[in-house]
């Protein structure tokens, strides 16, 4: 990565672009100074298909003035904007510094709205049609792409349905912290832990057991015993805990994938799952409307 970020590339940039402006420069000088012999007819002597002949007439003045003035053009541009690698211009503008100043339009705009909504709590928020609506919206922006469009989530991706929440109660208090600072949830690998393959696989059978899935009976009999290296995280019950973010395994909801390869592959490997803040994107104001959408997701009833 770092071969990436270097400043050759910087250097590399704006040299690139200085030599094509002065080679357009110098061939267009170059042009105008050579001289070709010619014969009495003004042709060059170079002929095609027998009857195609090459004139010595010059450029016309007017498209020679382009070419001066694409040359002059591209330096003042690069004296006023970024043009020239790290160089910023004269005038300091950033596709970045552009897309905040049109952010905080954009703002504005819909600051009468969200002042409507700032007095809500998240619960009344999510008996409002108008903020649900808009909710909505920053949903679909912000967060289907993961969700899911009906937010019931996929594979590893969890349903914001379902009331099952991994490192909280799920209230609108908490939604609303995981939406500002994200969330990483992290499995270590526990195949050493557990100790043989065969061990790794009653082991799975018996948490499937917990929650009534179909397993082997005889095999989750011997995996209870390895239970140990799971339960302090995911309880003696098996019943997960907000403090560890451990997930509850006696409810068949299953992020990750559901059967005895699954959890197997889960005990081997394990899972380092982030959500990533959304702070930078969203202003305290969406985030608190959001907040009550989410919430609402999983309590319609």
């Amino acid at each position: 990565m770092s071969d990436f970020i270097s400043n050759f590339w910087h250097l590399y940039v704006a040299g690139i672009t200085v030599l094509s402006i002065l080679a357009c420069a110098f061939f267009l000088w170059v042009s105008s100074k050579t001289k070709v012999k010619v014969a009495a007819d003004n042709t060059t002597g170079h002929v095609w298909d027998g009857n195609l002949r090459e004139m010595n007439n010059p450029l016309p003045r007017w498209w020679v003035y382009l070419f001066i003035i694409t040359v002059i053009f591209a330096l003042a541009y690069g004296f006023m904007y970024p043009m020239f690698g790290k160089n910023q211009g004269r005038l300091g503008w950033s596709s970045h510094g552009q897309w905040e100043a049109e952010r905080a339009k954009a703002i504005a705009a819909v600051e009468p709205l969200y002042a409507k909504f700032r007095g809500m709590d998240p619960k009344m928020l999510a008996q409002d049609q108008q903020a649900m609506a808009v909710g909505e919206r920053l949903y679909m922006n912000y967060c289907s792409q993961c969700h899911g469009s009906d937010a019931r989530g996929s594979k590893s991706f969890p349903n914001l349905t379902d009331g099952d929440w991994l490192g909280g109660d799920g209230s609108p208090d908490y939604i609303h912290k995981v939406i500002v600072e994200g969330r990483q949830a992290i499995m270590p690998p526990m195949a050493a832990a557990v100790g043989a393959p065969e061990d790794v696989r009653n082991l799975a059978h018996y948490v499937l057991s917990l929650s009534g899935s179909p397993h082997d009976s005889v095999r989750a009999a011997q995996g209870a015993a390895k239970w140990a290296a799971c339960a302090g995280c995911h309880g003696a019950d098996g019943k997960g805990m907000h403090a560890t973010g451990a997930p509850n395994l006696t409810d068949q909801v299953w992020l990750h994938g559901w059967g005895e390869e699954a959890i197997v592959r889960a005990i081997e490997k394990g899972f380092n799952n982030m959500m990533p803040a959304q702070n930078a994107l969203l202003t305290e104001d969406q985030i608190h409307v959001l907040s009550g959408y989410v919430w609402r997701l999983s309590h319609a009833n």
